[in-house]
């Protein structure tokens, strides 16, 4: 992506970025799921009743779903920046930092914007310099060494469920956006919504374009995307387990809370939206799907997921 110096943050305010950052995550990840710029036309009856959910060929109807701790096991950012180690991209004391805030993330089960943001400034500064498409390279490698046993077998059934039914399904993340496409190219998904490094030349800057795609700048990403693509987001279905994420998951129809933190697990149920846990007492969650598997291999979870959407907790 071209640079463009007058989106700098300096000039703009926090909810402008978010929205320039949403706007940018929805362009890019239509840009590389390769859609056509007309929208799809409905198929299916918007009074469908909740048991019959997800509706198949309903195509205004999406899923968008959070990745980290949500879809995988820790966060995206901090396994690359573990391959990106392994490849002598940096030093071994920044590698510490990395592993720091893995550790905090892992404790606390929760995404801190402080943290997050001290990340992001690293991983910034790693990148500079680097092509994309060298990035996208290595980050193929990495998803084979540090993310593929930590999918979510649960989370991955849910997802697809909505695919069975014909519908589109995104990742939504403050991981970069490259990163966020390999992962749901990986898991057979639609496309992801991330965080815009810009890019000049196909080198990257070290800068962003907005903001990370974080809180209400995923609500901004999901609104934009449903805005090209002629979704009803009455009829789609948001799921995550950070509070952070209850802008993007207020706009849908169909919220779900999966291995909710504390306050959004008691946001979810004030409001009654659903939840799943696949955290406690569930050993095999940890074990990975691999990308090759068809949909024989995860028959069982995605009737489990069915069931889940029939009924509330």
């Amino acid at each position: 992506m071209a640079a463009r110096g007058w989106l700098t943050p300096r000039r703009r305010s926090a909810t402008a970025r978010s929205v320039l950052a949403g706007e940018a995550a929805a362009e890019a990840a239509r840009k590389a799921a390769g859609e056509p710029g007309s929208a799809p036309a409905a198929t299916a009856d918007a009074s469908a009743p909740e048991s019959e959910f997800p509706v198949a060929g309903d195509t205004r109807a999406a899923a968008f779903f959070d990745l980290d701790n949500t879809v995988m096991q820790g966060a995206a950012i901090f396994h690359f920046g573990r391959g990106l180690y392994k490849r002598k991209f940096f030093q071994r004391s920044e590698l510490a930092r990395f592993a720091w805030q893995q550790t905090w993330f892992r404790l606390a089960g929760v995404e801190d914007p402080d943290h997050m943001a001290d990340v992001r400034e690293s991983a910034l500064s790693i990148v500079k310099g680097h092509r994309v498409s060298e990035l996208m390279s290595i980050g193929e490698e990495i998803y084979d060494e540090y993310m593929a046993d930590r999918i979510w077998p649960g989370t991955r059934a849910l997802a697809q469920a909505h695919l069975d039914a014909g519908q589109k399904v995104w990742l939504v993340t403050a991981a970069p956006v490259e990163t966020a496409t390999i992962i749901a190219r990986r898991l057979g998904l639609t496309g992801a919504l991330g965080t815009v490094a810009e890019s000049v030349d196909g080198v990257y800057t070290g800068r962003l374009v907005g903001e990370p795609l974080h809180g209400p700048a995923k609500a901004e990403a999901v609104r934009a995307l449903a805005a090209a693509e002629g979704l009803d987001l009455a009829r789609c279905a948001a799921y995550s387990d950070s509070h952070n994420d209850i802008p993007m998951l207020s706009l849908v129809g169909h919220p779900y809370a999966i291995n909710p933190d504390t306050k959004l697990r008691k946001h979810a149920r004030e409001r009654d939206w659903r939840l799943r846990d696949y955290r406690t007492g569930r050993k095999a969650a940890k074990v990975g799907i691999p990308a090759a598997a068809g949909v024989g291999a995860i028959a069982g979870g995605t009737a489990a997921a069915v069931a889940l959407h029939r009924r509330r907790r």
